[in-house]
């Protein structure tokens, strides 16, 4: 356990996929002495990069879910969690930023800021987390560091700096010049870990003066010394520039920029070096708690010792040793054999087994200060729990999952497999926040959903190896929502007379649509009733019924979103009104003016980037376009063409094999959810045919 908390960080790798993650954690590992040999993420030796524990990250060479390691880097903890960086796997990028003080994001040299560096960089926005750029893979062809800097400014809006440049680039990439000591750096030995410092050469001296100049320049809008001393042509310290760039980054006003090649060995100590100089320490960021005692008012939970423990669990992973639930602490102390106290689960629990994570290795450990990354065995809980000192009850907000937006029917292929299929669903659900399973009440059948494709084959592809639960699964199906684009007047009474007392509820008002704003509100319940014509204590039954309403449309079943119930008039029984009866009225009337209100199929639009060599952009046009996709934009660097898209999700199942036919293998994609958009009258009425047939061939 760390004495000082300043000698601590907590550290996220995150960029889009293949941009070289993994394979920079593998060499931070290597140096920090953490593992004795650098394997390769499609190692030829079999192995595996360290980070990728799971087989099927092996073999597709992909990081599937977020692996946790802690070095230590002269004599400071680093907690490193490498994120994946395909788009279906978001989730795991989301919880780990929710937990992380800092980031790394990796750019690589060639494609500069890529789609998924910018849902990255968005996350890290989110949850106001500091960052360093690092320029990697600048040993390739057609490497620009100079390039992507800019991009960082044009695309993400970072002010970005260069802290480094470079001594040679592509193949010729021997080092880098340090702009703060004006030194070159090299990196000899057979893995990079003889780290030599050497005077600039004299052919890079004009340039490396030009950018350090720039560096002054945007480091002095922090620090006024800077500002004078360079006004009077003197000469500025390192400390007082290394104090500035700081001070930028973690106001998030700064975004350094470093470079090198993780796969060449070049330029990770220096980065290690800058982690440490730059990026937050746990008393330097704020957490903030809701306080259930007390209102949810919000406290400040300070990086404290000595305070009572406050600790969220972040993420949950079921391995060979059980449960495994990973937190982050964010007050007091964590120790073996302490009472904890799980907030949302109203339950106390003991911590049995203590462990510090290396991937899928552990150590055991008596105890964890706050700021710290540990883990807990045996604990039953669900990810996003916070847990406490039992004299407390905080809450830390959870955070940020969204919808999912494909599902897939899986049905067990025999009793056996159905038991074994049942338990993976269990505990994926629990892991996994963004997968989602149920029962298809009409047809009876299991539903799991999504955020993509891969997101869902991964799982599917899990259940038969870690479970062996043979499944087989239904046609993809899409997400689709129902909404109105219309406004209807309702004036409903549910009269229902039985043996006693009977039912009796009246509502009338308007529905309306609703614009879903940034904040993904999806309904609002509007009460101007006067002069008591519904009760006050009938008024949530109201809004409860119209909520029961929108579950499912009646065009295709889809769930209904986008509307503005109001009532403003009713009438009530003395004996005969309840709640349920005006949950009941609500329903009714919810549905009487939903077929006035012009009511429309919504299907989820995705935000489609694809990237390939320019000869083949017209054949990139082509497949979109045969897929009702609406081309946003298009731009050329060098050889490659970038193309934006929006396309409904419903037309890309199978466009991996099309768009790598059209373009010799040579293209890429990669998609995530925009937004919702109308159906075509065609589609739309192929849709509502279908859902008819399956309620007919459901009833029979």
């Amino acid at each position: 356990m760390v004495d000082d908390i300043t000698k601590m960080r907590n550290i996220g790798i995150s960029a889009h996929i293949d941009s070289g993650k993994t394979t920079l954690t593998e060499r931070i590992l290597f140096y920090c002495q953490k593992i004795h040999a650098i394997h390769e993420v499609r190692g030829k030796d079999g192995v595996g990069a360290t980070m990728d524990s799971m087989e099927l990250e092996r073999e597709r060479g992909i990081t599937i879910a977020s692996a946790a390691t802690n070095v230590t880097w002269k004599d400071t903890d680093i907690n490193i969690i490498d994120t994946p960086g395909h788009v279906d796997f978001t989730i795991e990028v989301e919880r780990a930023l929710r937990v992380l003080d800092g980031a790394i994001l990796v750019l690589c040299a060639v494609s500069g800021v890529q789609s998924q560096s910018i849902t990255v960089d968005r996350q890290l926005k989110r949850y106001n987390v500091p960052r360093i750029a690092f320029v990697n893979k600048s040993d390739r062809s057609g490497a620009n560091p100079y390039k992507v800097c800019e991009q960082l400014r044009e695309k993400l809006n970072l002010n970005s700096v260069m802290m480094q440049v470079p001594i040679g680039l592509e193949d010729k990439l021997e080092g880098m010049v340090d702009l703060i000591t004006m030194k070159g750096l090299y990196f000899d030995g057979d893995d990079g870990e003889k780290f030599r410092i050497e005077e600039i050469p004299a052919d890079l001296k004009d340039e490396a003066e030009a950018k350090r100049e720039e560096l002054l320049d945007a480091v002095s809008m922090f620090s006024d010394e800077i500002m004078e001393l360079m006004m009077e042509g003197e000469e500025v310290p390192e400390e007082l520039i290394h104090a500035a760039v700081r001070k930028g980054t973690l106001a998030l006003e700064l975004c350094p920029v470093f470079m090198g090649s993780a796969y060449k060995n070049k330029g990770i100590q220096p980065l290690l070096d800058a982690v440490l100089a730059y990026l937050p320490c746990p008393t330097d960021v704020e957490n903030r708690a809701l306080d259930l005692d007390k209102d949810e008012e919000e406290v400040v939970l300070p990086s404290d010792p000595s305070k009572p423990v406050v600790a969220l669990a972040f993420k949950l992973e079921d391995g060979q040793y059980g449960q495994l639930t990973y937190l982050r602490i964010y007050q007091g102390v964590l120790k073996k054999g302490m009472d904890l106290y799980n907030v949302r689960m109203k339950r106390k629990l003991k911590v049995g087994r203590l462990v510090r994570m290396h991937s899928d290795s552990m150590e055991d450990i008596t105890d964890a200060r706050c700021g710290d990354i540990v883990a807990l065995f045996g604990v039953d809980c669900a990810s996003g729990d916070t847990f406490c000192d039992p004299s407390l009850n905080l809450s830390l907000t959870s955070m940020y999952v969204p919808n999912s937006v494909i599902s897939l029917s899986i049905a067990p292929v025999d009793k056996k497999a159905s038991d074994k299929m049942a338990k993976a669903l269990n505990r994926f659900t629990k892991e996994d926040p963004t997968f989602r399973t149920y029962v298809d009440p009409e047809s009876n059948e299991t539903i799991i959903s999504g955020m993509g494709e891969l997101h869902l084959e991964v799982y599917v592809e899990r259940m038969k190896r870690e479970y062996g639960a043979e499944v087989e699964t239904g046609a993809p199906r899409v997400a689709f929502r129902e909404a109105i684009s219309g406004t209807a007047d309702f004036n409903y009474t549910h009269k229902k007379q039985t043996g006693g007392s009977g039912q009796y509820g009246r509502v009338a008002g308007t529905m309306e649509v609703l614009e879903v704003g940034e904040d993904g509100k999806e309904y609002e319940f509007v009460n101007q009733i006067k002069g008591g014509a519904i009760p006050q204590e009938y008024i949530p039954s109201c809004d409860k019924g119209f909520q029961e309403a929108m579950k499912k449309g009646s065009l295709i079943g889809a769930p209904v979103v986008g509307v503005k119930m109001t009532i403003n008039d009713g009438q009530y029984h003395t004996v005969d009104s309840s709640d349920q009866a005006f949950q009941t009225a609500a329903l009714g009337a919810f549905r009487d003016a939903y077929g006035r209100a012009k009511p429309v199929i919504l299907e989820p639009i995705m935000k489609v980037t694809v990237e390939g060599p320019g000869e083949f952009q017209g054949n990139i046009f082509g497949t979109i376009n045969q897929r009702r996709g609406m081309i946003i934009g298009s731009t050329e660097e060098g050889n490659n063409c970038v193309v934006e898209a929006e396309v409904p999700l419903s037309e890309m199942f199978g466009y991996s094999t099309v768009l790598r036919s059209s373009t010799q293998g040579k293209a890429e994609f990669s998609m995530e959810f925009a937004k919702y958009g109308k159906v075509p009258q065609g589609v739309s009425e192929e849709l509502i045919k279908a859902y008819q047939d399956e309620r007919k061939a459901a009833s029979k």
